[in-house]
């Protein structure tokens, strides 16, 4: 909300407008009458399993990709984690809050933020790396990150938001020929369940089960695994696949509209992949302050290890949304 209480046009999260969408509100609703008995997660992880192709004992659910992050943190036995920024904040958080010291590599603005394998040390044995990332929207190419596994060392990819890309190339989830690789997916982005709490993860069977050991019991709820099940279902994985080629279409737009006022010192992060984009500004501060007088909440991005103040993230709306924006952003440039 603005001061005077007028609403926000939120462009500083990242979920799926419009979620969810009424036939996932009806399963959700659906489970309510379930609720007096402890849940059972072995349909959801039957169900999760066969959507990557997978045995069910390479699944673990979780409540939400944050619980996942604190579960590798505490669980695994790690001597040198290593995180590649800028991305989420959460995985280096988690790992800082179980006592682990944590050695960043930072991609660089001038390489488009791309990975350069050759720069995490060798000696890591635990590499945590967002693909697309989280707020540079840059994907990776899956071999790229794949070069990045070795005996010895777990590698974690956060694939939150995977299935924002059409087809989800470069995706690794469903992948068993790379050693020590552990894939987190969320449903909040795609579906609007933030408040609900789900994701899983995808890994061998025996960092599963050293995960599980850390969980408390029956840590997924009964409408989250109801939700779980229905996400992964051929007809929401068409659905999920259609909004991933809007995004694409409304992001173009949006690309296209920085991309005009880059004489004005308007530098956007290309190509961006996410259902975000990440932008450079002078002034950056002063222009969210006067985005937000004119109705438009972006996110600052000096939060993210590895970008200044002069950084903002913005998420990718309908096309009539951005255009609004477009038109704001140019109006708060000085």
């Amino acid at each position: 909300m603005r001061d005077d209480g007028a609403a926000l046009v939120d462009l500083a999260v990242n979920v799926r407008a419009d979620t969810p969408p009424p036939w996932l509100r009806e399963e959700i609703a659906g489970s309510l009458s379930s609720l007096a008995a402890y849940p059972d997660g072995r349909a959801a992880r039957a169900a999760v399993a066969a959507r990557h192709g997978l045995p069910v004992e390479r699944v673990l659910l979780t409540a939400g990709a944050a619980e996942a992050f604190v579960l590798l943190a505490r669980a695994l036995k790690v001597r040198r984690p290593v995180v590649v920024h800028p991305q989420f904040t959460e995985p280096e958080a988690a790992l800082r809050d179980a006592g682990h010291t944590v050695d960043r590599v930072l991609l660089r603005e001038e390489d488009g933020f791309r990975l350069d394998p050759a720069a995490v040390p060798q000696d890591a044995d635990l590499v945590v790396i967002g693909n697309p990332t989280n707020p540079t929207s840059v994907l990776h190419p899956a071999g790229a990150i794949a070069r990045l596994a070795r005996p010895g060392r777990v590698l974690v990819v956060d694939e939150a938001f995977m299935d924002a890309v059409p087809g989800e190339r470069e995706a690794l989830a469903g992948r068993t020929d790379v050693p020590g690789l552990v894939v987190l997916r969320s449903l909040t982005k795609t579906w609007g369940l933030a408040g609900l709490r789900i994701g899983y993860v995808l890994a061998a069977s025996e960092i599963v089960a050293e995960l599980e050991r850390a969980q408390p019991l029956w840590p997924v709820s009964t409408p989250a695994l109801a939700a779980a099940g229905a996400c992964v279902t051929p007809r929401a994985l068409a659905e999920a696949g259609h909004a991933a080629h809007r995004i694409a279409a409304d992001r173009a737009h949006l690309v296209a509209g920085l991309s005009d006022l880059a004489s004005r010192g308007v530098r956007v992060v290309e190509p961006a992949q996410g259902p975000f984009v990440l932008v450079r500004m002078a002034g950056a501060a002063g222009v969210r302050r006067r985005l937000r007088d004119l109705g438009y909440a972006v996110r600052r991005g000096d939060t993210f290890p590895g970008l200044g103040e002069e950084w903002v993230r913005v998420a990718v709306r309908d096309r009539v949304t951005m255009s609004g924006f477009l038109a704001a952003l140019s109006a708060s440039l000085r």
